[in-house]
């Protein structure tokens, strides 16, 4: 699902949102935990009135959780989800409050954490917030096999067939981590609604689909190694076969591993070009303080002979 969330003001406002029932069909007040109040407009006030002991402006943390469209989520993902957010972000313990809103029959929901710790009376840090959010956003798309939203595929995942040679120089200095690799492949599927648009996927990050000997369905990147698909992504041959067909359908692993050759060939080729008109280029002004320097010298040997 969508997280979002801001640190921000305004507890009048905020409370009037949240128990909107204009623009939303149904509002039910979950939680308020760690309040003396119990009602919404109550807790938030009580927030403000606890930040003004400190220096605190903006002394609320406001998440708002939209799961992807058509998907009814049941309440516990939702309270999972505020679990992995809590110790992602600091904000363990801290009093909340967690309203549920429903509109055509959607449900979403809204959590609206005080910043201020009480023991010591300041606001916990919230550092990198967006960053730590998409993170776990992008976790429960693949977790429940959701398509992921298109903005939420890593772009620096590409075919290294396709860099420049900028990329390359640094791509040799760094190793991609299991990590990555698994990250990589599970994006591409969860991403993928059919066979081709899984392939292309994989296609663009290098890696290229092919019949193993003994693992079934493989991948193999430019490097010569095989990754077997069905571990990567984590799902079993059998849904993998009625997703993609049979894997004796697929080349070879020395076909594809020719073709990755021969495309890494041209790759190279030109590179290698590119690198050898940049040392041209920085070669010439040397050349030519070369040939100025030994005509110079012939001069100066002539001049010698001429006095004896």
């Amino acid at each position: 699902m969508i997280l979002k969330g801001s640190q921000r003001a305004g507890s009048r406002q905020l409370a009037k949102h949240l128990i909107n029932g204009e623009q939303n069909e149904h509002v039910t007040i979950h939680q308020i935990r760690g309040f003396i109040a119990d009602t919404v407009t109550g807790a938030l006030n009580e927030a403000y009135a606890l930040s003004r002991e400190t220096q605190c402006k903006q002394f609320m943390f406001s998440l708002s959780l939209n799961p992807p469209q058509n998907k009814i989520m049941p309440v516990e993902l939702f309270e999972n989800t505020l679990k992995r957010v809590e110790k992602k972000l600091g904000l363990e313990n801290q009093p909340r409050i967690i309203v549920f809103h429903e509109k055509h029959g959607r449900r979403h929901a809204h959590c609206v954490w005080s910043r201020i710790n009480i023991e010591e009376m300041k606001a916990i840090n919230l550092p990198h917030t967006k960053l730590k959010l998409i993170d776990i956003s992008k976790q429960l798309y693949l977790e429940n096999g959701w398509q992921l939203p298109k903005g939420f595929i890593n772009k620096s995942y590409k075919n290294p067939l396709n860099y420049t040679r900028a990329e390359w120089q640094q791509a040799v200095r760094t190793n991609q981590s299991p990590k990555v690799i698994k990250a990589t492949f599970q994006e591409c599927w969860a991403a993928s609604n059919n066979k081709d648009s899984f392939f292309a996927s994989l296609n663009e990050r290098g890696y290229f689909v092919a019949c193993g000997d003994r693992r079934g369905y493989v991948a193999i990147d430019i490097f010569g190694e095989i990754y077997s698909i069905t571990r990567q992504i984590g799902v079993k041959k059998k849904e993998l076969e009625n997703y993609i067909g049979k894997a004796e359908n697929l080349p070879s692993v020395d076909q594809v591993k020719e073709s990755i050759s021969n495309q890494l060939s041209n790759v190279l080729k030109k590179l290698l070009n590119e690198q050898n008109k940049d040392y041209q280029k920085k070669l010439a002004p040397l050349l030519n303080s070369k040939k100025e320097m030994t005509q110079q010298h012939r001069i100066d040997r002539v001049s010698q002979k001429a006095y004896p």
